[in-house]
């Protein structure tokens, strides 16, 4: 107890000195008191001085554990996503049309060549707030996720799953197949299924280890060959309006129904050459696997992979299968990373889910369907692809601002469930590392918006709730600009974030 030495001793002589001086004679006590007042003062007055000295000469008191950082002041492990819009007021003022021209007109202006178009509108009431160019027809790059996105969640729904299947497939002699059927996932993990996570939320370890089960219960001995039945996409893999420069560089790859990774390599790269089948390297990773956990069963897993002819029998014994993250969870990873591979997938599944082919027209023809069916215009709408990488393309900025409406305030709530995929300024997804400049930095946190970048394009439609507490639904998109131009992007960033300190009256 080395830090109340001092404090301790302190007490002891104070309480001596009140001893001595209540036990003296009457006579005594008056010749002494001057004397005993001042030793009384004295000690009071070095109490106090010796428990602050004390610590500082004999150490700190290892015996008193130190106070624990109360919870709100540590640095939080990770950032919390809102899922949805916040609860608003519809009594919130409504920006005057001409007050919000005056703030964006000098901002939203292009660095070199081309033009910008753009719209604003009130989410609530749909009221046009702004409109520059509103109905032209622009190439939207990556925005066209927007409509793939819609076009998912209505037709396929946002609880969805795709399974990916191992089935018994026919044996020649003794060697027995085994069938992987892909049934729309190309975010398929080589290794256990991971189920908090988007990315190899499916596994192809767990799907062969519930195979290898299956066969050992069937009494299985013989050489086991795989087969992939990649038959629920048809068309050509490649959409012709793709450039090959774009598909070299990894930009996209053939569409196969069953991929690792989104069709890449490797998960932790997102850039560079992309498997040219990846159907058949999923197939061969599943047979790594199935060979793995198979030998100590005594399954022999002939090398090389091929495809099955024709589809398994309706009546194919299901040997083993995964699921997917949910189509509102793959809808988010789509708009957050900008995902070309899995916005084309989730178009062709979109047709699927409505008795179309599951094809690239089968995709073009989904998604405006959808959007008709959902009172969206699409006049003047020209769909090449559904992933943005085609520049045949044609969308309005008033268009892409009905869409970003009805996901945040239309009548069909299915489309809430794309709320939480647009990425927020300065935070996450495309958008992390924007925001980040002066006159930028007022919209980070505030500004939700899908990014879209060609070499002469950008865009940038989202929505954000101004400084009086409206939610605003805004498009913009530049054509012809100059490439590589450095001041185009912040133009845009910095028009979003005019909005959100509006309060434009």
């Amino acid at each position: 107890m080395r830090g109340t030495t001092g404090t301790a001793s302190g007490r002891s002589r104070l309480s001596a000195g009140i001893h001595a001086l209540f036990n003296l004679p009457f006579s005594a006590l008056i010749r002494a008191w001057p004397m005993m007042l001042l030793t009384v003062l004295l000690t009071v007055v070095a109490l106090p001085a010796g428990i602050m000295i004390a610590p500082a000469l004999t150490g700190p008191d290892d015996s008193v554990a130190p106070a624990a950082v109360p919870t709100w002041q540590l640095v939080p492990e990770q950032l919390s996503v809102p899922q949805a819009a916040g609860p608003l007021s519809n009594s919130a003022p409504v920006p005057v049309p001409a007050a919000v021209a005056a703030k964006l007109d000098p901002v939203l202006r292009t660095d070199g060549g081309g033009t910008f178009t753009g719209v604003v509108q009130d989410a609530v009431t749909g009221k046009v707030l702004f409109d520059r160019g509103g109905s032209a027809s622009r190439i939207p790059a990556s925005n066209m996720k927007l409509l793939t996105a819609v076009a998912a969640l209505r037709a396929i729904g946002p609880e969805t799953r795709f399974s990916t299947k191992a089935v018994a497939g026919p044996g020649a002699g003794k060697t027995r197949a085994v069938v992987l059927v892909g049934g729309g996932d190309v975010l398929l993990g080589a290794s256990e299924s991971i189920e908090d996570k988007v990315l190899g939320h499916a596994g192809l370890a767990t799907l062969a280890r519930l195979t290898v089960a299956s066969l050992r219960k069937d009494g299985l001995t013989g050489p086991v060959q795989v087969l992939v039945d990649d038959a629920l996409f048809t068309g050509p893999s490649l959409n012709p309006a793709w450039s090959p420069d774009d598909v070299a560089a990894g930009e996209m790859a053939p569409l196969f129904p069953l991929a690792l990774n989104s069709a890449r390599f490797d998960p932790a790269l997102t850039t560079g050459p992309r498997p040219q089948d990846s159907a058949l390297t999923a197939g061969e990773a599943f047979a790594a696997q199935l060979k793995a956990v198979g030998a100590a069963a005594g399954l022999n897993v002939l090398a090389g992979v091929g495809r099955s002819e024709g589809k398994p029998a309706a009546d194919a014994a299901v040997l083993g299968e995964v699921q997917s993250a949910t189509v509102s969870q793959q809808v988010d990873l789509m708009l957050q990373t900008s995902d070309n591979y899995l916005a084309e997938t989730l178009g062709r599944m979109a047709a699927a889910a409505v008795g179309q082919p599951a094809s690239n027209e089968g995709a073009k023809a989904a998604v405006l369907k959808q959007l008709t069916d959902l009172g969206i215009p699409t006049d003047g709408m020209a769909v090449a692809d559904v992933s943005g990488l085609a520049l045949a393309n044609q969308v309005s900025a008033r268009q892409f601002a009905e869409v970003v409406r009805a996901i945040t305030s239309g009548k069909d709530t299915r489309l809430r469930a794309a709320l939480a995929g647009f990425p927020v300024a300065g935070l996450t997804g495309t958008l992390d590392d924007r925001y980040i400049d002066e006159s930028t930095e007022e919209g980070a946190g505030l500004v939700r918006a899908k990014t879209g970048t060609l070499n002469a394009v950008i865009a940038l439609s989202g929505y954000v709730v101004d400084a009086d507490g409206r939610l605003l639904v805004f498009s913009f998109i530049g054509n012809g600009l100059t490439p590589g131009a450095a001041g185009n992007k912040p133009a845009l960033d910095a028009s979003a974030t005019v909005l959100a300190a509006c309060g434009c009256r």
